[in-house]
């Protein structure tokens, strides 16, 4: 009998393999637990249908009964359940006991191949000599749509022309806990809780109390459109 390509599917492996029917229940679970790592005593078989149909594969003598007893079909499928308890499962999702390699800081930086080495040549981010300047530039254009489009704190505001997305702007400036964010912020506390955070980024508050609802949100200048945008009623945010 030809063998039957299936997908064996476990909680943390699935790949295609090719079933020999005339196995038994008992050998293609000892063949599977290299690839489950769940031992055949604690392995629960069911065959999943072309049709999504579930078939059972509890038998009573797994030594005699073999595959070709069920309906097996290309592209099948047969789900292997690790009927272990949870604590007696190894966490493969756990390396904290992997021992890692860790190369030196030092080591890296003498690397001819590295990423850092390559951005020495091309001479760019802090290796290049113009970054000063282009850094500075960059602060500048973002004061000046500050100043052009009347930012200020206390005034009304929508971000990114989104009329659910309405409030109060509450802080302009720095906000060093962005990464690569230089320039100035917006801080807005919108009226519905649909920014990012409370007011605080990375343990930094910039406003208010800390809070479950996330009612705030930090944008570029550009964003921001400062006008008469009073809070939406019910009504008005049900026909938005």
């Amino acid at each position: 009998m030809a063998d039957i390509p299936l997908f064996v599917i476990s909680e943390y492996s699935a790949s295609e393999r090719r079933v020999t029917p005339s196995w038994s229940i008992s050998e293609f679970k000892t063949k599977m637990e290299s690839v489950t790592g769940i031992p055949p005593g604690s392995q629960k078989l069911t065959y999943k249908t072309a049709t999504s149909e579930r078939i059972p594969m509890d038998v009573a003598d797994e030594d005699s009964t073999l595959l070709s007893s069920f309906p097996l079909s290309r592209n099948g499928e047969i789900h292997i359940t690790d009927l272990r308890p949870p604590s007696a499962r190894p966490n493969l999702n756990d390396t904290t006991g992997v021992e890692k390699y860790v190369m030196s800081e030092e080591d890296y930086a003498q690397k001819s191949d590295s990423v850092l080495a390559w951005k020495k040549a091309q001479k760019l981010g802090r290796f290049d000599p113009n970054a000063p300047s282009h850094e500075q530039a960059k602060i500048a254009s973002y004061e000046q749509e500050v100043r052009e489009r009347g930012i200020e704190v206390g005034k009304r505001c929508r971000v990114g022309h989104e009329d659910t997305r309405r409030g109060v702007i509450m802080y302009v400036g720095d906000v060093p806990e962005i990464p690569g964010g230089i320039g100035a912020w917006i801080g807005v506390k919108l009226d519905e809780p649909v920014g990012k955070n409370d007011g605080s980024i990375n343990g930094t508050r910039y406003w208010g109390q800390p809070s479950e609802l996330k009612h705030g949100v930090f944008v570029r200048p550009e964003r921001v459109e400062v006008g008469n945008f009073p809070a939406l009623d019910d009504l008005e945010m049900e026909e938005i």
